[in-house]
């Protein structure tokens, strides 16, 4: 297919929404583990009130340098056994274990989901000395969480209970892994090999799946394998990583995942503002809500309120392109800093979305963090908190653990690796019932107030017409069902107003197609049918 734009402007003008809002806060109680030096971006499972931790890094954000980026010295090389409550710490080291394994589970940001009392590890990041590279781990991993911890506690070998599966399939970093029914699915990711370079010179190789792949685990205990199904591919709204991915009950009573925010869009470096649901059967992009605050991946928690229908997003502190300043007002940062905010994402029974700031970290801290849900919390299936069974005014669900711990928002262009630390604090997170006040986000100017495309279905050309509010940066991208983008075009800073652009088509191939705008760095889509 062949493609060419042709332009129409003429004037439009602007508007501007704010609004308020109260529901439930959170409260931080910050307690130390004797022993404990902090990790960021690990795995982690549970059992009986202890808390298994694989992986990650004992350092703080990466450097920029490729030759001491993800260096070999900030590996965990140690699995750990922390119980919160009694406050003790048990190890062991993975050096034990056989190269392929040690090398894996000392890695970071690899993809985790515990089903059960099998904790299944996939990928990660971090060098191998079998390959004298740094890697993306090409495996699928189960421990067997109860009799892993029960070796590390008392100093047994932790050999026999962890058991490992070796194909390219498993090779992603930087994704989330989910369940529903007894199907597996990995969204998002990255395949990265070699030195970090954020420069982009020649010492890696990246590939984004932009993909939400699915499988099942066929596992009997001894052996261990997976059954691939069809994979969804979109290579302009998959195309991320380091994001939070949360269970979410849908106003329909339905399960699924929501992927929020996460980098990088697909023609410039800076975060998504759209975020993705899928259930079992498809996945669905929602531009109708922009999220501003809490974008790479932090502690989160999922809390659902059955009485009302509400979806309550939490996420705790971590690294944003938005943040708001001591007056509520919203200050964009294109460096994308460290931040304090404590957002709240809600979804309610009618469908639309809020993002409220419900309070603030105790320092720059949150990024490469988790927040442990507590075995007596009351939930819903995939560790849901259920709202309306948190009785009291102040109640302990959980903690949160680990991540980065930043001494100024804006280190990365001056890291020479003192900047920042893995977070050896831990803290106890209590729930506060309503009566507290909260700050919903004033939505700054989306730039676009409408657009459109016609005719469609198409045969031999079709036009889009987008309305701006105010000159905005924009870029225009087609993409197929497979999720390659065959056109891409920058249309440069528009003025205010409607601009109209006719796309011609020279021998074009029928079928389902996707037109997608980016406007200062928001993206909209669109369906286009090509007859």
């Amino acid at each position: 297919m062949m493609y060419r734009f042709l332009l129409v402007t003429t004037f439009l003008l602007s508007t501007v929404l704010a609004q308020s809002q109260a529901t439930f806060n959170i409260h931080l109680e910050p307690f130390n583990i004797n022993g404990f030096t902090g990790i960021q971006s690990f795995a982690f499972g549970q059992h009986n009130g202890k808390i298994l931790l694989i992986g990650g890094r004992k350092d703080g954000l990466h450097r920029r340098q490729p030759w001491a980026s993800f260096d070999v010295a900030g590996h965990n090389t140690d699995i750990l056994v922390i119980d919160p409550e009694t406050e003790q710490i048990w190890a062991a080291s993975v050096n034990t274990l056989s190269t392929g394994l040690k090398e894996q589970l000392q890695s970071t940001n690899m993809q985790f989901y515990q089903d059960g009392n099998t904790l299944y590890v996939i990928g990660g990041y971090g060098f191998s000395s079998a390959n004298n590279d740094h890697i993306t781990h090409p495996q699928l991993t189960a421990i067997q969480v109860d009799a892993c911890i029960n070796a590390i506690v008392n100093n047994t070998s932790i050999t026999p209970h962890i058991r490992q599966f070796t194909d390219d399939y498993f090779a992603v970093t930087g994704g989330q892994l989910g369940k529903l029914g007894d199907t597996y699915y990995l969204a998002g990711g990255q395949k990265f090999t070699g030195r970090y370079n954020p420069m982009n010179g020649p010492s890696f190789v990246q590939a984004y799946t932009n993909a939400i792949k699915r499988f099942k685990i066929v596992d009997n205990g001894i052996n261990l394998n997976y059954q691939a199904l069809a994979s969804w591919t979109d290579a302009m709204n998959l195309h991320r990583r380091d994001y939070n991915m949360l269970p979410q009950i849908f106003p329909d009573g339905s399960y699924g995942f929501t992927m929020f925010s996460g980098v990088f869009q697909h023609t410039v470096d800076l975060p998504f503002l759209n975020s993705v649901d899928f259930d079992s059967t498809a996945y669905q992009v929602n531009n109708s809500f922009s999220q501003y605050l809490n974008h790479y991946h932090s502690a989160k928690i999922a809390v659902y309120d059955s009485t009302d229908k509400a979806m309550h997003n939490v996420f705790l502190g971590g690294i944003a392109r938005y943040f708001l300043d001591d007056n509520g007002s919203l200050i964009q940062d294109d460096n994308v800093p460290f931040v304090k905010t404590i957002g709240r994402v809600s979804r309610f029974a009618d469908s639309t979305m809020t993002e409220t700031q419900i309070g603030t970290m105790p320092d720059l801290l949150g990024a490469g963090a988790e927040f442990i849900l507590s075995d007596n919390t009351p939930q819903f299936e995939h560790e849901i908190v259920d709202l309306q069974q948190l009785t009291g005014d102040t109640v302990m669900i959980g903690y949160v653990l680990g991540g980065i711990k930043s001494s100024q928002p804006n280190i990365f262009f001056t890291n020479t690796g003192s900047e920042s630390e893995a977070y050896s604090t831990l803290y106890k997170v209590y729930f506060i019932p309503s009566g507290i006040t909260s700050t919903e986000v004033a939505t700054p100017n989306e730039y676009l107030s409408d657009w459109s495309i016609f005719p469609n279905p198409a045969e031999e050309y079709f036009k889009f017409k987008i309305n701006l509010e105010e000159p905005a940066v924009v870029d225009a991208y087609l993409s197929n069902v497979a999720g390659e983008v065959i056109l891409e075009t920058g249309l440069d800073t528009l003025a205010a107003g409607s601009h109209e652009f006719t796309v011609e088509l020279e021998s074009p191939e029928s079928g389902v197609y996707f037109m997608s705008i980016l406007v200062n760095g928001r993206l909209y889509t669109k369906q286009l049918i090509i007859k």
